[in-house]
């Protein structure tokens, strides 16, 4: 994968299927109501309700004589489309991990996805707290939309750092051994990652369907359904790390010698301590502030 600048492409493409998505996910009781009928005539009434709340584009009748229009289809086909575009198109930035597969696209992209998402959960706030505090007119959907938003943050960062290899790591005893044995620590914790994930899976599957076949709302004012998309993304996210995990292991097994320690050490930093403080050692100086400076 090239290493390029940021394009417009890859702004663009990343906020057009938040876009997309975003509209799915607020009609989504539409789909429901088209495939997923429930059983209970109260149940089909609340997620009416709900639909008819909620709908952005009410005065467009259901395609095919269902709940959802062709907005809320371009909509599916608008995920798709950019989703694949944005795999496609997406590129290594300079910082980041310079050994990527084809199917390492998929975590890089959804990283790209989550930058948009700080920069739009930013702005979220921002408009916010102008309105509240200026013109002293807060809004009712801020508050939950924010929370929404730095929920799918949380998750969906955590795949990119597994993607990227920038996880939290106790490497003393991992620098040390020779490759062989690193491979082995390597894939216990692949293992225990894996494992980790499927009874995750296994046990949290049946309440996230219930959520998300509920379409459970949050019960506010603003009422969004994070119970019903924040629970199923985890288990999606897991899975997905889970095989990054794997994805991890076999793309770097051939390493010849791999070092953790010290990464984040900055050379230039080091050596503009080594030329203020001279070839003597620090002697009488104290070096612990921003300014090299004589000890009191």
């Amino acid at each position: 994968m090239q290493v390029r600048s940021g394009t417009p492409i890859e702004w663009l493409v990343p906020l057009a299927f938040i876009f997309c998505a975003g509209w799915v996910v607020w009609h989504m009781p539409a789909f429901l109501l088209d495939f997923v009928p429930p059983d209970t005539e109260s149940q089909f009434n609340r997620l009416a309700a709900q639909l008819q709340r909620n709908d952005v584009s009410p005065e467009m009748g259901g395609l095919f004589g269902g709940f959802a229009d062709i907005i809320d289809w371009l909509a599916v086909v608008g995920m798709a489309v950019f989703g694949v575009i944005g795999v496609r198109t997406v590129q290594r930035a300079g910082m980041e991990f310079e050994s990527w597969r084809a199917i390492d696209r998929v975590a890089v992209f959804i990283g790209r996805v989550t930058m948009m998402l700080v920069l739009l959960l930013t702005l979220v706030m921002l408009y916010e707290v102008v309105l509240r505090y200026i013109f002293e007119r807060p809004t009712l959907w801020a508050n939950e939309t924010s929370l929404w938003l730095a929920g799918f943050v949380f998750l969906c960062a955590g795949l990119y750092a597994m993607q990227q290899r920038s996880h939290i790591r106790i490497v003393l005893l991992y620098d040390v051994v020779p490759r062989w044995l690193q491979r082995v620590f390597d894939t216990i914790s692949t293992v225990l990652i894996v494992a980790f994930a499927f009874f995750l899976i296994y046990g949290g599957y049946g309440e996230a369907f219930d959520k998300f076949y509920r379409w459970e709302t949050f019960g506010t004012a603003f009422d969004p359904p994070l119970p019903a998309t924040i629970k199923p993304t985890i288990l999606v996210i897991i899975g997905l790390v889970a095989v990054q995990a794997v994805i991890n292991l076999i793309s770097d097994w051939n390493k010849e010698e791999v070092h953790y320690g010290g990464e984040d050490l900055d050379e230039e930093e080091i050596e503009r301590i080594k030329a203020q403080v001279g070839n003597e050692g620090v002697g009488d100086l104290d070096v612990t502030g921003r300014h090299v400076k004589a000890k009191d």
